[in-house]
């Protein structure tokens, strides 16, 4: 059941249940540990107060990459183990992963020189497990100026150029737990986790209220997760055991600019004046440019760009790229969303490491945080690695090991990153007997994978409506894909998490969010009242993609 229809189905379904395994946080590393723990024989729920993956799991760069800046903070473990996990993140959802060669541009007096660089990209290699045909070359100022000539050529040395891994961050969130619930994993969207039950001081379960309808249910078991990311915190207080290391947010922004303003050829990271480093990536027509890393210590549901983070942005794009004139009127959209860091006293946001740790209160609640994105499905392995242990004394059956290495993610069952285009070329021609065009029919299986055939049997279903609605295919199927299949909601979720086109396609949006609202709440049986706030909440997402907020606000750059 994956359905926004049957949302409260499930809701009801767990109510009173006793449970091995609660997860609170719908977030890559809650998702990834539902899919290990479901797959080792655990029953498991998943608890989340948003949508899936609304928090930072889908506002980073969408980079599975191996951590190349973690080396100049001595991190061999860490870019070791993440460089190796791009791999395996690639091979079992290669639709939503792919390989995106990099340019690491290098200046006169510039962070990286060329003899370091060089040793270090060799470095990486070697610590990631880079595949022979994806090894770094290093190359001359006229072949760097080849790669993007748009670069800064003054002091140009030279270039590195290596393989990182660009992924849509929501929709492997969204994969990762549709593997999980097709394996008997239970996962709720908008039920939020208001405080914890105990019996004789240790924790046996959660009072959760479904956001929605505001009904409170009560679910049990043997242990739970606290996987919530920026809000980990928030629940250890619930808890009574927010003590010892904490969390310290950093917010990161990007800004979109389309491809006519800023016509990138090649993803670049580079580093810029004040010795941070930036990607400026092109993707479906336009060039993302990010990030930013800034304390924050405001709602983390809801960061904002500043006009200063915006500022920052266009600054270093002038830096490196100084024939590009882009100004605040080429900003087509942004997303901001915070780190969930381990504090380190003394150190600046972008200087705190990005390692992630398991915590256990006294009462039993299991912590994990910090972490990346690159790394969710080692995290996963660890904590549920812990709850094996800590079943064991309590009769527990012996748990397997985790399964998931080479695991395809729902959507992923293609047979592997070498078939993904021959499997696509496939469904483009199959795509036809359905009633779509070639076009469309390759674009849904290089989206969707191996699930484009559910999207191929709604064209058939939903031909007359299409046409009836005025509605196109590339809209409609996604749209109720997304309802039946992902449980999107709200607008809100289809237009960012389902489609990332709040983001990327901000236009696309304006045209069609209205039809999307109607059909939305016509399927779901939203109230008045409900479809008035949806389409707020949709409103407030559009303008703060575009407008900053003002420079008064106390987020602060370099901080």
């Amino acid at each position: 059941m994956f359905s926004s229809k049957q949302r409260k189905d499930v809701l009801v379904q767990v109510h009173k249940q006793n449970v091995d395994v609660i997860i609170v946080g719908g977030g890559i590393t809650g998702c990834g540990i539902a899919l290990d723990a479901v797959t080792r024989g655990l029953s498991t729920v998943v608890f989340e107060m948003q949508d899936f993956a609304a928090g930072t799991s889908s506002r980073s760069t969408k980079l599975v990459h191996g951590g190349l800046r973690y080396l100049k903070q001595f991190e061999v473990k860490m870019v070791a183990e993440v460089g190796k996990e791009r791999a395996i993140v690639y091979e079992n959802g290669p639709h939503v992963t792919k390989p995106e060669w990099m340019l690491l541009p290098l200046h006169e007096g510039g962070t990286f020189g060329k003899f370091s660089t060089s040793i270090g990209l060799r470095v990486y290699d070697f610590l990631a497990g880079v595949k022979r045909n994806e090894r770094r070359s290093m190359l001359t100022r006229e072949k760097t100026i080849q790669k993007e000539p748009l670069l800064k050529q003054d002091g140009l040395k030279g270039g590195g150029y290596y393989v990182e891994y660009r992924t849509d961050d929501a929709r492997l969130t969204i994969e990762v737990l549709k593997e999980a619930v097709a394996r008997g994993a239970k996962a709720v969207n908008y039920a939020k986790v208001q405080s914890f039950l105990y019996n004789d001081g240790k924790i046996c379960g959660v009072r959760v209220t479904d956001v929605i309808e505001g009904k409170a249910y009560e679910v049990y078991a043997k242990k739970i997760v606290n996987a919530a990311g920026p809000w980990v915190d928030q629940l250890r207080e619930k808890d009574n055991s927010k003590k010892g290391k904490q969390l310290q947010l950093s917010k990161g922004v990007h800004l979109v600019i389309d491809q006519s303003r800023f016509p990138l050829k090649q993803a670049v990271y580079f580093d810029t004046p004040d010795g941070r480093m930036v990607f400026a990536i092109p993707r479906d027509g336009k060039t993302y440019v990010g990030t930013t890393d800034t304390f924050y210590k405001d709602d983390a549901a809801t960061p904002k760009m500043t006009a200063a983070d915006r500022k920052y942005i266009l600054d270093a794009i002038h830096y490196m790229f100084p024939g590009v004139h882009i100004s605040e009127k080429d900003i087509e959209s942004s997303w901001s969303g915070v780190r969930p860091l381990i504090y380190e006293e003394g150190k600046n946001a972008s200087e705190i490491s990005r390692k992630d740790e398991i915590w256990q209160s006294d009462s039993g609640l299991i912590t994990i945080a910090g972490g990346k994105l690159t790394g969710y499905r080692k995290m996963a392995e660890m904590v549920v690695d812990r709850i094996a242990e800590l079943l064991k004394p309590e009769g527990y059956p012996p748990i397997p090991a985790s399964q998931t290495k080479n695991m395809p993610i729902s959507g992923g069952h293609v047979g592997g990153s070498s078939r993904l285009s021959s499997f696509i070329e496939k469904k483009a021609q199959e795509g036809k007997q359905y009633g779509l065009t070639e076009q469309e029919a390759r674009k849904f299986a290089a989206s969707y994978g191996s699930n484009v055939d559910i999207l191929f049997s709604l064209a058939q279903q939903h031909k007359e409506e299409s046409i009836r609605l005025n509605m196109p295919v590339t809209v409609l199927l996604p749209l109720i894909y997304a309802m039946e299949y992902e449980m999107a909601t709200t607008p809100v979720d289809f237009f960012i998490r389902r489609t990332g086109a709040l983001f990327f396609r901000v236009d696309w949006v304006r045209t069609w969010k209205e039809p999307v609202i109607d059909y939305m709440a016509q399927h779901l049986n939203w109230s008045k009242q409900e479809k008035l706030r949806f389409v707020q909440q949709l409103e407030k997402e559009i303008h703060d993609a575009v407008v900053p907020i003002d420079e008064t606000n106390k987020d602060s750059l370099g901080a």
